[in-house]
């Protein structure tokens, strides 16, 4: 750039608006890559968001902790999100009722295997002591896992870059899974997807449908509360906690 041009870069890269606007228009563009490739699930719109965020701040040089102060203004937007999928779950309430005991299965399955299932392949592979900790709340939504890996010994930071990584991967392979197994129950497709993929799964299941995203979004709820009651309790009683 020239002299005046990085001038003006100076000025603007320190405004906290510049990066929320940066912010919504990746993921605008993003949405619309998404819709034009018919929603395919390689073309998912928060990978695509993050990946051309993490591009501009390389290439512009801008520190995180820059470009966080302007993208707080979402980042605080997902707590009244989150409450916000109870409008849709609502809707869902007696089909809610009915399957609560196989969904309360699934759920402690679901929960169990994602947890023992990350802890034990970081083991075999040699992981260090901490990373092993920091994988076990993956699939809880951010907040509410790096509080967990805080807790336990775990390093919040890894956990929260495993946490939206583990969120992309389920929402890119789930839909599609479940598609070759067979599972044609939007219910049962979105309570999985958010058992294994938190919030950015559930924004994917309300793709699939209103009744998949609503059961999604039950499931990261309490997958998030689950975790955080009885995994410190399983580590401890295991041994893998003092």
């Amino acid at each position: 750039m020239t002299p005046r041009l990085g001038d003006i870069w100076v000025y603007l890269s320190a405004s906290p608006l510049v990066w929320l606007t940066a912010t919504l228009a990746a993921y605008q563009l993003a949405l619309w890559i998404s819709r034009l490739a018919r929603q395919h699930p390689l073309a998912n719109p928060v990978a695509l968001a993050v990946s051309a965020i993490v591009a501009v701040l390389t290439v512009t040089g801008v520190p995180y902790d820059t470009y966080f102060a302007g993208a707080q203004f979402v980042h605080f937007l997902l707590g009244p999100a989150t409450v916000a999928l109870a409008i849709p779950l609502y809707a869902q309430f007696d089909r809610l009722r009915r399957m609560a005991l196989p969904l309360a299965a699934a759920l402690t399955a679901g929960s169990a295997a994602g947890a023992a299932s990350a802890m034990a392949i970081a083991w075999l592979l040699g992981a260090e002591h901490s990373t092993v900790l920091s994988l076990a709340p993956k699939s809880v939504t951010a907040p509410i896992a790096m509080g967990i890996a805080e807790r336990i010994g775990g390093l919040p930071s890894l956990t929260a870059v495993l946490v939206v990584t583990t969120g992309i991967v389920g929402a890119v392979i789930g839909p599609p899974l479940l598609r070759w197994l067979r599972v044609d129950d939007d219910a049962v497709a979105g309570f999985s997807i958010g058992v294994a993929a938190h919030g950015i799964g559930t924004a994917r299941a309300f793709q699939m449908s209103e009744s998949a995203g609503a059961f999604a979004g039950l499931a990261m709820g309490l997958n998030g509360l689950l975790t955080a009651l009885l995994l410190p309790l399983a580590l401890r009683l295991t041994g893998a906690l003092p």
